[in-house]
C-alpha cells in the first residue's frame, strides 16, 4: 500500500502506474492482480509466483506520477435532469440560481478519483471548490438508482437504489454498473467525467 499525502497525488499516481484515461500506453508488470486508488492510498495486490515483492517496490518507485489530464483519452459523458430534491437548497446554500449551479456542474471537468461505498459508485473531483457543500443532516433511507449528487468535494451518481446523505441534484438513467460486461463500471477510476443536460 502506498500512502499519499492528498487525493490529487493519488489521481496522479494512480494514472502513471496504469495509464488509466492516459492516450499513451503504460504496461503493467505481469502478476499484478489490482491496483485500487482510494482517498489518500494506492493499494496494489499482486501474484508473488509472478513477480516478487522487490520488483513490484521497483515498479512502483519507478511511476511518474501522470497530473496533465490533458492527455487523457477516456472521456464518460453522463446526461442529466436537472431537478433533483435539493437543487434549490443547494444553489441556496451555494448563492446562487439553480441554473448557474447546472451551468457550473455541466461545465467542470470531473475525475474520478475512486470507487467505494457500492459497485459503480465513484467519487468524482474537480479543479475548483464552487461546489463543495455539506451532505444532509439526516439522510435519506432509500436514494432512487441514477441519481446524482454533491457532498464534501466530491460528486457522484447513485448506480443503485440504496441509502444515502448527498444533496441531490438530478437524475441519470445513464446504467453506472452492468455486471453482465467485461468491464461492468461505467466509469473507472482515472476517467474524466462531463455531465450534459439532457
Amino acid at each position: 500500500m502506498v500512502e499519499l499525502p492528498e487525493l490529487t497525488a493519488v489521481v496522479a499516481y494512480y494514472r502513471g502506474l496504469t495509464g488509466a484515461g492516459a492516450s499513451a500506453g503504460v504496461s503493467v508488470p505481469d502478476g499484478i492482480i489490482d491496483v485500487v486508488p482510494a482517498a489518500r492510498t494506492v493499494l496494489v495486490t499482486f501474484d508473488p509466483e509472478t513477480i516478487s515483492p522487490s520488483e513490484v517496490r521497483d515498479w512502483l518507485e519507478s511511476a511518474e506520477p501522470a497530473f496533465d489530464v490533458a492527455s487523457s483519452g477516456r472521456e464518460v459523458i453522463i446526461e442529466v435532469s436537472y431537478g433533483g430534491p435539493d437543487l434549490a437548497e443547494t444553489a441556496q446554500f451555494l448563492g446562487m440560481s439553480e441554473t448557474e449551479l447546472v451551468k457550473l456542474h455541466t461545465s467542470s471537468e470531473w475525475t474520478a478519483a475512486f470507487s467505494g461505498f457500492a459497485p459503480g459508485f465513484v467519487y468524482l473531483v474537480t479543479t475548483h471548490e464552487r461546489l463543495r457543500v455539506p451532505r444532509r443532516n439526516t439522510p435519506r433511507t432509500a436514494v432512487p438508482a441514477g441519481s446524482v449528487g454533491l457532498a464534501g468535494e466530491f460528486s457522484g451518481v447513485y448506480p443503485r437504489s440504496s441509502p444515502g446523505g448527498w444533496q441531490l441534484i438530478g437524475t441519470t438513467t445513464a446504467a453506472l454498473w452492468d455486471a453482465s460486461k467485461a468491464e461492468p463500471a461505467l466509469i473507472r477510476p482515472g476517467d474524466l467525467v462531463r455531465f450534459v443536460e439532457a
